[in-house]
């Protein structure tokens, strides 16, 4: 018996899947938690009037790439309008740049070409990490009208009916990760409706990020609909964090290769910040912390090295230009043994 349009619905069908951008994530290896390591360029924006060259520097160590950006909601007295920008933290003026242009701008070129090529292999090429400085929900509704703007550029997976079916990807050249807080679901997951496109995907809640937990008490929720990743301090991994790190052990990498494994097995990706590896002069001239550091290149790069060993998918840094460097040295090498 001939089913009256059932020609139509295949050609359609045909024409959906053929069309530029759309591709799932089971054709799609790199977007599958534990299939690469990617350097996470920590706060990946100017301070004030200093280090404009951060997202430069961050591109220019290659693709794939995550780029941090901390947003805050600054309102004008004088004017009453409000705005989101990127920034730090306090004092807040007003002339930090916004999101769209800092980062939509700036990698525009890198997008468009990566649609033109349509090569999905290594898609998504650009994590944008988002840190929210607060949970106000006008700032949180209006990255989500941004986000919408540039959906043909956005990672998204359907919504459906239900946060436990994880729906595939439709991977595209960026992905958007953003934070734990409820407050964040409500915006990017909650109040959209059953065939809205998800373009932003949160972390699992921590309860308790200590090193002497177990993995599995430090996590123990799976990936969602909504929350795919999981993040989490450098203490978690090594007591007392970067400062009071001391030697690499094989316990340690043990610990490290448990909570990936972790992670993975639950669906999620995985980052740890930060891992630098710098000294006095450096950490001031550069803007960096006390307590993101190891206190030396090579005690950060013992870290690097295992982190990629083990299949860590987000290694977060200071050191844009380094670490991404050591991560295309271990692909060029083929490192897909994740050993010790």
């Amino acid at each position: 018996m001939r089913v009256p349009g059932r020609r139509f619905i295949l050609i359609l069908g045909f024409a959906i899947i053929c069309l530029p951008g759309v591709h799932s994530q089971q054709n799609s290896s790199a977007a599958i938690p534990g299939a690469r390591s990617v350097m996470d360029a920590h706060n990946c924006y100017p301070y004030g009037e200093w280090w404009n060259d951060r997202i430069d520097r961050a591109l220019s160590a290659g693709t794939p790439v995550a780029i941090e950006q901390d947003l805050a909601w600054y309102t004008d007295r004088k004017s009453g309008r409000s705005w989101s920008v990127v920034t730090h933290g306090d004092p807040i003026t007003g002339r930090e740049p916004t999101i769209e242009h800092y980062f939509f701008d700036r990698v525009r070129p890198v997008v468009e070409q990566a649609l033109r090529a349509d090569d999905h292999r290594s898609w998504p090429l650009i994590t944008l990490n988002l840190d929210f400085k607060d949970d106000n929900p006008d700032h949180l509704a209006a990255i989500r009208v941004l986000l919408l703007k540039y959906r043909s550029w956005i990672t998204e997976a359907p919504k459906g009916n239900s946060s436990d079916t994880v729906q595939p990807l439709v991977v595209r050249p960026i992905l958007v990760l953003t934070g734990e807080s409820d407050a964040q679901q409500a915006i990017f997951y909650d109040h959209l409706g059953p065939d809205d496109p998800v373009l932003a995907f949160g972390a699992v809640h921590t309860v308790d990020k200590h090193y002497h937990a177990a993995p599995e008490e430090i996590d123990s929720e799976k990936a969602t609909n909504y929350r795919r990743w999981w993040n989490n301090p450098w203490r978690v991994v090594e007591s007392g964090g970067q400062q009071h790190a001391g030697d690499w052990t094989p316990d340690k990498m043990r610990r490290l290769r448990a909570l990936v494994e972790r992670a993975h097995s639950n669906g999620l990706w995985i980052r740890f910040y930060t891992l630098d590896g710098a000294d006095e002069d450096e950490l001031s001239c550069h803007g960096w912390f006390h307590t993101y550091n190891f206190g030396d290149l090579a005690a950060a790069r013992k870290r690097w090295q295992a982190a990629i060993a083990v299949g860590v998918d987000y290694i977060a840094s200071d050191q844009y230009e380094l670490l991404g460097a050591e991560i295309q040295q271990s692909s060029r090498k083929g490192n897909t043994s994740r050993s010790q």
